[in-house]
């Protein structure tokens, strides 16, 4: 996807559009990138937020799962605890 292409994507998400963020999470989750991931989170995503709490999880990112943990998020909790007890 080239970057005008990207910018879009991003403007539409920003006006709402649900597939549009759907879309753009699916892309940061393909390349791992925890930054992208994190700022749809932020905006309410709902699947970006699952997405980052599997992407911190794969990379031990345990510092990231304390930071959704504590803003509420009971999936990092849950693997957060299960990736510190062992």
């Amino acid at each position: 996807m080239s970057e005008p292409e990207y910018a879009r994507l991003r403007e539409r998400a920003a006006q709402g559009d649900r597939d549009a963020v759907d879309e753009l999470v699916e892309l940061a989750g393909e390349r791992g990138d925890l930054a992208e991931l994190r700022r749809l989170a932020d905006l309410g995503s709902r699947t970006a937020a699952d997405e980052l709490v599997e992407r911190a999880s794969e990379l031990g990112d345990l510092a990231e799962l304390r930071r959704l943990a504590e803003e509420g998020n009971a999936d990092a909790a849950d693997v957060l605890h299960e990736l510190t007890e062992e």
